[in-house]
């Protein structure tokens, strides 16, 4: 029980990974910094701003609505993000410990912080809330299914296993899925999911802060929106940490392999975040298009050269 508890609130779950995620964070906002020719954030801000919100802010609770329900949906989200850290990272970090048909429970894991956004910001009661809410939703249809066929299309290219430490032991001897023409293919759509799961742009129509001052999480405050924040955090570590896996041949934490798998790790951040800054907003309609169609299209392609070996 207590090595099971470490693993949830300590190492790789809750701390662990919300504090790489918030170097990430950094790293994210310092690329950005970047690009603009800005200096950008120190190495620490993305926890102040976290400790902020929590110890400082004051939390309103909006006037209509369910009280309740505003409140649980971060922590139930914060909860999905934990527990698909957990299930990701112990195969990264070489602790085998994994179980049959864990690819197929990340999967319903990761579906969770999005759905409990959208259960907060309709108990939340403020319209521009209840229309980030309409967009998230239609955004889960869209990237959901293309995140799906992703999931299976890798399944298939590792000889039909659906545990995560047999896919990644399977590239260990140098053949890295990405390295064929499905796997460069599988890539790109999955990286796009990870943009879209991760509300960045082009995909940030649900918070679209222009339009929408944040969209579903408008009427968050304090500590409920450092939850969110922190949830945040999570996923921009174990999202990437998962295409690493799935493609890359997961990490590598002996002598040189550990500033590879740094690397690696770093790589697809920055490329989330070069999508990220060279890109307008899409519409909900293009959206929708791009993934039901476009990136659709694409992972039906590499599941068919998968079918010939390419």
């Amino acid at each position: 029980m207590a090595e099971q508890l470490f693993y949830f609130f300590i190492y790789p779950g809750l701390l662990f990974a919300g504090i790489v995620g918030g170097l990430l964070s950094w790293f994210d906002r310092k690329i950005t910094a970047k690009v603009q020719f800005r200096k950008g954030p120190p190495l620490l801000q993305p926890f102040y701003d976290f400790l902020k919100l929590l110890l400082v802010k004051e939390t309103i609770l909006p006037e209509r609505g369910s009280k309740l329900t505003f409140l649980i949906a971060p922590l139930f989200s914060l909860i999905g993000a934990t527990l698909s850290a957990i299930f990701i990272l112990l195969p990264l970090l070489n602790i085998d410990i994994g179980f049959e048909g864990d690819v197929i429970v990340i999967f319903y894991l990761l579906t969770i912080p999005s759905l409990f956004y959208v259960i907060g910001a309709l108990a939340s009661g403020n319209p521009l809330a209840s229309v980030g809410a309409s967009r998230e939703i239609k955004m889960i249809i869209s990237y959901e299914l293309t995140f799906l066929l992703i999931f299976a299309a890798v399944i298939m290219k590792a000889g039909m296993t659906i545990n995560l430490q047999e896919i990644i032991q399977m590239q260990a001897g140098g053949n890295a899925f990405i390295g064929s023409i499905s796997g460069v293919l599988l890539f790109i759509a999955g990286l796009f999911c990870v943009q879209a799961k991760l509300g960045m742009v082009p995909f940030d129509i649900a918070e679209a802060e222009t339009e929408l001052s944040e969209g579903s999480f408008i009427e968050y405050s304090g500590t409920a929106y450092s939850i969110i924040k922190f949830t945040k955090y999570i996923m921009l570590f174990i999202l990437p940490a998962l295409l690493v896996g799935f493609f890359m041949a997961g990490f590598n934490w002996e002598g040189t392999g550990i500033l590879w798998s740094v690397l690696k790790l770093l790589a697809v951040v920055l490329l989330l975040t070069l999508i990220r800054n060279t890109n307008p907003r899409l519409k909900v309609k293009q959206v929708m298009r791009f993934f039901l169609v476009g990136m659709n299209i694409m992972v039906i392609i590499a599941i068919i050269l998968i079918y010939f070996g390419l």
